[in-house]
């Protein structure tokens, strides 16, 4: 909020008066008169010094002096507001400057005011010189008085009322109140539009902000008269007829009465329609630093069609925008309309001024400390020293959004002083916690003593690089992994992965099945951009293990183990025949991205796709090969309103001698990250203890509406409603049984496809991505004598690494 500007009054005396008290004591002076000076002093000072006066002064010892000088003089202190009044005295050859101090303001307080923020108001008074400590000027309280009226007149209050106080205090100071008492707002009790006869009043009025009271006015307080509003829906019923063909529409006239009590608005509007119009033709004339046939491309208008001065507009801003690409960042294109009031034609010419093409002399990073500079201007597109390209500059804030440990972006093009041709584009950046720690102890008399952690950072010594450590240990499991991500090993954007593990676990699938895995592997991987959206990935993974079975497995484990790799059988204990197989595997990945998200986390625009094979080379001990394709798309609805569509697809077979996928190979459905409300991993094939085993099949999607939040928590946070269909199938490679041991099938069916719908929560925060969702399972099977039915788990818990 700003105030007016201060004025100042320019006080003045009379010359002859100021004559005469000069005079005073010394006898006669004509006004001619006049007289060197030898010294000057200054009486009735407080709290000014006399330094301070004599540097407004414009007389000095050793001038002559006479009545113009000391008009000038007397004119010269008062401009400077300090002073109620000033007299020039003589005293022999001595000036005498007499004056009395205005006061200083020991107190300012404004009370009453609701509207209108205390601490907008007391910066806004600051400025003009009404604040603590401050030298008081009576006019410019008053012309403070009338301006807070008009602002509430402005915000509908006509009947409030501001009053000031102005209380003196001792060694010359005052203390200054405002009361503010703003009323109510007035409503508007009638709204007409007078002169419309193509549309009813209902159908104009739909998008007004302005309304008379109804059931919703409470909320939506459109019934409360604002003289911003009202301009705003003028321009809304201007738009209304001008994009209906109407061209030559106009408002003729506004009337706005208040009732005698100042609580009732009544609201006339005096419409010109005119006649309908159509386009006749469309012209583009100026300097076309485009090819003009790629320019008339952007122009959805076309000769015939009716009038909409929506679709001129959008053909401008499209044109502008391809101009923006070209550097051309202070192009003007205006649609001019030609009216032909006989045939009822508009001929349309759109003006195409590029004026000089702008260069960026400068890309600044501020409000982010936290990263080395490298790591942000290598995401950057548009270059410095280039000409400045609209689509550049978008394209690299998008990137700069995605990077893991920037919260917000905004971005500002900054003309450069006395150089209208360059610009300095400011990135304002926001930081986010670049790391996710999380660390527990625990006991428990299967475990015994449990220690775990984890450690994910993706701004490692401000490098942008990618650290993750986990460690997870207890009785019967172990599992330790370390990995490192460079996005940049080369300057054209070659990232690389290198990751180890260790894992041993026993009792894999149960606490009643006798199954262990004991492995180790290490991977390599690395990507490759071949275009500003794709990416290709290639990589080597090896992994040795050692699974452990005994006849106290489950069928399908002990299917594998003696199947598959170098098998070994150990010495029987309590008439258990324990047996397990060694085997080595390494797998060639194959991977294609295309991402052109506007963000890693909480997109709200642009898709994904992403395409991997893995295949585990002929020498190993166990080939195969498995494909997952995933795929996600961020549609607009209306406003803020999203919709997300993700669908993923896995398939995996054995290759050569192999029977099976490995079990660490199997995919899994159900869960907070795959179809919500079935039990996490509990889709599919079971194995003959009733405990999900996994199957070479995965089909999965979900449909989710998002839900818009408040500009502060969209970063942080995201809620939606979703259904989900999928499930997890096996094609024949594992044999399975029912309850009752007869051979069962898992064979891909739509009938078996589950589905849900529920809402769901992520919050990001220090340890991770926290989700939470309640979903109802749609067509769930309970099961019976002979089936497994679906282990139903309707409100669903998990922290996952955002990154």
């Amino acid at each position: 909020m700003t105030l007016p500007t201060r004025k100042f009054e320019l006080l003045s005396k009379p010359l002859l008066a100021v004559i005469l008290l000069w005079c005073a004591g010394t006898g006669p002076l004509h006004a001619q008169d006049a007289f060197e000076v030898s010294d000057m002093r200054v009486e009735g000072l407080q709290r000014i010094s006399e330094g301070t006066v004599f540097n407004y002064l414009p007389i000095n010892i050793g001038d002559t002096v006479d009545s113009v000088r000391i008009q000038e003089a007397v004119r010269a202190l008062y401009s400077q507001a300090l002073f109620d009044d000033v007299e020039m005295r003589r005293d022999g050859s001595v000036l005498v400057v007499v004056v009395k101090e205005r006061p200083s303001i020991e107190n300012f307080t404004i009370d009453g005011n609701k509207d209108i923020k205390t601490e907008d108001l007391m910066d806004s008074l600051r400025n003009v010189g009404l604040a603590r400590g401050r030298t008081f000027d009576r006019a410019v309280l008053d012309n403070v008085q009338q301006f807070l009226t008009e602002q509430y007149y402005d915000r509908g209050k006509y009947a409030v009322s501001v009053t000031t106080d102005v209380t003196e205090r001792p060694n010359n100071t005052v203390s200054i109140k405002v009361d503010v008492k703003e009323g109510d707002r007035a409503k508007i009790r009638q709204v007409n539009i007078v002169g419309n006869r193509s549309f009813p009043e209902s159908d104009i009025r739909e998008n007004f902000s302005l309304d008379t009271a109804n059931w919703l006015s409470w909320f939506r307080q459109d019934d409360r008269y604002a003289k911003e509003s009202l301009s705003g829906d003028l321009e809304i019923l201007r738009s209304f007829y001008m994009d209906r063909g109407y061209a030559d529409f106009r408002v003729e006239s506004t009337q706005v009465a208040i009732s005698p009590n100042r609580k009732d608005i009544y609201v006339t509007i005096n419409v010109h329609e005119g006649e309908k119009y159509t386009i006749s033709d469309i012209k583009l004339v100026g300097e076309m630093v485009v090819p003009e046939q790629i320019l008339r491309s952007m122009v959805i208008a076309q000769p015939g069609s009716i009038f909409n001065l929506r679709s001129l507009t959008s053909s401008a801003e499209f044109m502008s925008f391809r101009l923006g690409e070209e550097g051309y960042a202070n192009a003007n294109i205006e649609p001019v309309p030609e009216l032909d009031y006989e045939t009822k034609e508009v001929a349309v010419t759109f003006f195409i001024d590029p004026a000089s093409r702008v260069y960026v002399r400068r890309i600044n990073f501020n409000g982010i400390d936290q990263v080395d500079d490298e790591v942000l201007r290598r995401q950057m597109r548009q270059n410095e020293g280039a000409y400045l390209s609209n689509r550049l500059v978008d394209r690299s804030k998008i990137l700069l959004q995605r990077l893991p440990y920037v919260e917000s972006v905004e971005v500002e093009n900054r003309p450069v002083p006395d150089s209208p041709d360059l610009v300095d584009v400011e990135f304002d950046l926001e930081y986010r916690m670049p790391g996710q720690f999380s660390g527990g102890l625990g006991y428990s008399d299967a475990q015994k003593l449990m220690l775990n952690g984890s450690i994910v950072h993706t701004n490692f010594l401000g490098t942008g690089q990618r650290v993750a450590l986990n460690a997870n240990s207890g009785r019967f499991s172990t599992f330790y992994s370390l990995s490192h991500t460079d996005p940049y090993t080369t300057e054209n954007g070659v990232s690389r992965t290198a990751s180890v593990n260790y894992r041993d676990i026993t009792q894999f699938t149960s606490s009643s099945s006798d199954f262990s895995t004991e492995s180790y592997g290490a991977a390599l991987e690395y990507g490759l951009p071949i275009s500003e959206f794709q990416r290709l990935s290639l990589g080597l993974s090896f992994n040795s293990s050692e699974l452990l079975s005994s006849t106290r497995s489950t069928a399908q484990a002990q299917e594998w183990v003696l199947n598959n790799g170098n098998t070994f059988v150990t010495d029987s204990n309590n008439g258990i025949d324990f047996f397990g197989t060694e085997f080595d595997a390494i797998e060639l990945i194959l991977g294609w991205t295309y991402d052109s998200r506007n963000r890693a986390l909480f997109a709200n625009r642009g898709s994904r796709q992403q395409l991997f094979f893995g295949y585990a080379v002929p020498f190993s001990d166990v080939e195969f090969f498995t494909a997952r394709y995933n795929y996600t798309k961020y549609v607009p609805l209306w406003g803020p309103w999203t919709v997300r569509l993700n669908a993923e697809i896995g398939y995996g077979e054995a290759l050569g001698a192999t029977t099976a996928l490995p079990p660490y190979k199997q995919f899994f459905g159900g869960g907070p990250e795959s179809i919500r409300g079935y039990k996490e991993s509990f889709l599919g094939p079971r194995d003959s203890f009733g405990n999900p085993y996994g199957g070479n099949v995965l089909v999965a999607s979900q449909l989710e509406l998002i839900i818009p939040l408040p500009d502060k928590f969209a970063s942080q946070a995201r809620a939606s409603i979703f259904y989900d269909i999928g499930n997890v199938f096996n094609t024949g490679e594992v044999s399975f049984t029912d309850r009752l041991g007869t051979p069962v099938s898992y064979e891909p069916e739509f009938d078996e496809l589950k589905t849900s719908v529920g809402v769901a929560v992520q919050w990001l925060a220090p340890l991770g991505l926290f989700r939470f969702s309640y979903a109802l399972p749609l067509n769930e099977f309970r099961g019976n004598d002979r089936f497994y039915g679906d282990r139903i788990e309707r409100f669903q818990f998990s922290i996952g690494q955002a990154f």
